[in-house]
């Protein structure tokens, strides 16, 4: 047996680099079976973040459909999703550069179809019956004014004929015509709200001259949030609801609607990317399904007779489900595993992987830290919730008596989640001998509307004081060194990291990737999607103009002691520059060590591969020159 090292947790030695970390990773998204065949979209980091439509061969082999450069995004709500359309042989797809919709031919190059400009497209579906394609459609045509959206179509031979189907709201998702082309379901909502605090589903007559009559609100409204409608084979419309206070599936028949099954499980997450997809029919009538319980994602079957199979698979994490020849396509992830396209046996739960998102050598598997749900109580009596991995390196083991440091993450959104799936960039902590704890504090999905509700007019508050007591329950517990603790977060996270850092001296450094510094500036200068999201979390602006000070990081700068380092992308739309440039200045007068990385060709996220080594190098360093105080070796 080799001899463990004896070095100090945060100094240790890792194969997990993060060249290692960008080499291997791919995102995968989108996920959509057409005509018998899975296609899905690769966010490739070598590529600079290209988009990349891939879809998987008869001979078992895979294929890309979209050849360089063309970078398959649509920046609908800024956060896009859903950028592509098959329709037969034929594939249409937003190209991020001109957000121009084009069209692809078997054998043929890309050619472009749409013919508006500052229009973009998105979430759309194939209508047989029409020779037509129905998208979501946002228009940035008019000069200052804000966006607006609605629903089109546009003849597949006809590009220049485009026509509006359905305007009015500020925004639109989902639009699905039925099997036989007669009715058109569609999801909408209005500010303040958001799709998962207020929506509404909407169904139309679709005539024989392709246009709507007798549009109708079928589910939905104020404090219900509507998702996902979908047609079964029979044509029976089904959706998600939150009316119970868990996100649970629907049908709509003759009768009207009725619940599928009633239970306290998220069928959904919230909709920040166009194109979710947590359930799809079966040939027999069956639905598979992925639900969410505490934090974590399983996959199962409803029959007829609405009960429920759980499926034995490792995954806990899943989205994107579809059916094909009777088996579950799906994107999976696990504590072991990362992200991948795999196709499951819904008898047997036996998988096979189709493409995962990084090839892990099994030589790094006892460097995986394997994370622990933990629930600890903070403000307001509530518990909240996260996953601790401990540090874990077979190489090495610390002096006795040292408690490890312990970097504190906080998901963006607010209200999304973060998952135990295997990412790679925790792993880098971990294996160095770094504690992580993500935290799913009050607001994120998964726990059902009374957990998300938790954050409405406390932003800033519940998701701080979560993180804060998160930390502080692992010191308690032992797991954590209370002089060496850090938070990091991105976008609404990085607000979190840098709030926690204001108001409450608990954390000895921070990171703020792309994170709100300034909530007026925000609510003044964001984008149409969450332009009044503020409205629920903070409060009306300007009437609530004092709560937006006072809750505000860049006020509070006189209240900061610990170092901070931002990571922005130059052409953030989201969150803006001068947010992070704000915060600098203001620390730099201050005389405290600050970091500031701003990188061309980046947006909200990053994706390119030399961005991502870059800020995950220089967090380290950063840490390790303020307050981990140990050498670091790589």
């Amino acid at each position: 047996m080799t001899a463990h090292r004896i070095a100090g947790y945060g100094s240790w030695s890792s194969p997990i680099t993060s060249d290692f970390v960008v080499a291997e990773a791919i995102g995968l998204a989108d996920l959509r079976v057409a005509g018998g065949v899975i296609y899905w979209i690769e966010a490739r980091p070598t590529e600079n973040g290209r988009n990349v439509l891939v879809r998987r061969r008869s001979d078992g082999t895979n294929e890309d459909v979209t050849p360089a450069p063309y970078n398959v995004r649509t920046r609908v709500h800024e956060y896009g999703g859903a950028a592509y359309v098959i329709a037969g042989d034929t594939v249409f797809f937003s190209n991020f550069a001109d957000q121009r919709l084009y069209r692809l031919d078997p054998g043929g190059a890309p050619r472009p179809f749409s013919t508006r400009e500052g229009t973009r497209y998105a979430d759309g579906r194939f209508d047989a019956a029409h020779k037509r394609l129905v998208l979501v459609c946002e228009d940035h045509g008019g000069p200052g004014a804000e966006p607006v959206n609605t629903i089109v179509c546009l003849p597949v031979d006809e590009p220049a004929s485009e026509a509006a189907l359905v305007s009015g709201a500020d925004f639109y998702a989902a639009p699905r015509p039925s099997p036989d082309g007669t009715r058109l379901a569609w999801i909408a909502w209005n500010h303040p709200e958001m799709p998962w605090t207020g929506s509404t589903l909407h169904l139309a007559v679709i005539a024989s001259d392709g246009t709507l009559a007798d549009a109708r609100v079928v589910a939905g409204g104020v404090g219900i949030s509507v998702m996902q409608p979908e047609w079964s084979p029979e044509g029976v419309l089904h959706y998600v609801s939150d009316e119970t206070g868990w996100w649970n599936l629907y049908r709509l028949d003759d009768t009207g609607p009725s619940a599928v099954l009633s239970v306290a499980a998220e069928f959904a997450a919230p909709l920040w990317n166009l194109g979710a997809s947590s359930y799809a029919f079966t040939a027999s009538g069956e639905i598979v399904c992925a639900f969410n319980e505490s934090g974590i994602w399983s996959l199962g079957v409803i029959a007829r007779d609405g009960t429920l199979r759980r499926l034995a698979t490792p995954f806990q994490d899943c989205s994107f489900v579809n059916v094909l020849d009777g088996e579950i396509a799906c994107r999976t992830g696990s504590p072991q595993s990362p992200a991948a396209i795999v196709r499951i046996n819904p008898a047997s739960g036996a998988a096979s992987v189709i493409k995962p998102g990084s090839e892990l050598r099994p030589a790094l598997t006892p460097y995986l830290s394997r994370p622990q749900l933990v629930a600890f109580p903070s403000g307001d009596g509530a518990t909240a919730y996260g996953f601790y991995y401990p540090p874990t390196n077979p190489d090495y083991t610390a002096p006795d008596g040292e408690k490890p440091p312990l970097l504190v993450k906080s998901h963006g959104g607010p209200t999304s989640a973060t998952t135990t799936t295997l990412d790679l960039r925790i792993q880098y902590w971990t294996s160095r001998g770094i504690g992580v704890l993500d935290v799913n504090y009050g607001g994120s999905s998964g726990y059902g509307r009374a957990y998300r509700n938790r954050l409405d007019g406390k932003w800033g508050i519940v998701d701080v004081d979560d993180c804060v007591n998160g930390a502080r329950h692992l010191v308690a517990v032992g797991c954590a060194d209370p002089d060496r603790l850090m938070i990091s977060g991105g976008s609404a996270g990085g607000y979190t990291t840098l709030a926690a850092l204001a108001f409450h001296d608990v954390f000895r450094a921070g990171a703020s990737y792309y994170g709100i510094a300034d909530l007026e500036a925000l609510a003044r200068d964001t984008h149409k999607f969450e332009s009044r999201y503020l409205d629920r979390l903070v409060g009306r602006y300007p009437q609530d103009r004092q709560t937006y000070i006072e809750r505000s990081p860049i006020n509070a700068v006189d209240s900061f002691s610990a170092p901070v380092i931002f990571f922005q992308g130059e052409e953030d739309k989201v969150v803006p520059p001068n947010q992070a440039e704000m915060m600098v200045a203001a620390l730099k007068r201050k005389q405290l060590p600050v970091g500031y990385f701003l990188f061309a060709g980046e947006q909200h996220g990053f994706r390119k591969a030399a961005t991502i080594k870059r800020a995950l190098d220089a967090e380290l360093y950063f840490y390790a020159g303020t307050v981990l105080k140990t050498g670091l070796r790589f």
